[in-house]
């Protein structure tokens, strides 16, 4: 059965992230490759990712090199870092879609790179990215950048559960 998944903010090839963020890596090369490992851990070839933004700082060839080993069907919501590039360009590294704006997903969750305002009383959640190590207090956001969760992409699933727990507390 086909599973769902999303994560944010890999910055693939961004050597300044490892400093910016603690990432707990020596260089990019093994920042990269530990997260390649990690989405394939729980990815499988038939599963669905969303990628909320901020995928690479590679040029084309690099770029498309990574998205190929990476399993499932890849749809990139473009971060802040990747709106310089086109969608074609994206398409053509191996992203099967492309999104330029936020995607509303099973009518309750808000997608997007950047959160957005979110009133304590809607009844939606925002999934978002950007932020990093940082998180937004309530029971609206739900940050899926990858200093977060190891590395790794994380299921529908476990968001849903997080959010209803977070709502029953």
């Amino acid at each position: 059965m086909q599973k769902v998944f999303f994560i944010s903010d890999h910055h693939f090839g961004h050597k300044h992230i490892i400093d910016f963020e603690t990432r707990p890596f020596a260089n990019v090369e093994e920042m990269d490759m530990y997260m390649i490992k990690s989405w394939n851990s729980v990815v499988g070839k038939e599963d669905k990712v969303f990628h909320l933004g901020d995928f690479s700082f590679l040029n084309h060839e690099k770029t498309q090199a990574i998205v190929k080993q990476l399993n499932g069907y890849k749809h990139i919501i473009l971060g802040n870092h990747d709106r310089g590039r086109t969608r074609s360009w994206w398409l053509d590294v191996g992203f099967d879609e492309v999104s330029e704006h936020p995607i509303i997903y099973k009518d309750f969750f808000f997608l997007t790179h950047e959160p957005m305002y979110m009133n304590k009383h809607m009844p939606f959640v925002n999934v978002h990215g950007h932020i990093h190590g940082q998180k937004y207090e309530g029971k609206n956001y739900f940050n899926v950048c990858v200093e977060h969760w190891d590395y790794k992409p994380l299921t529908f699933e476990q968001i849903r559960d997080s959010v209803v727990a977070s709502e029953e507390q």
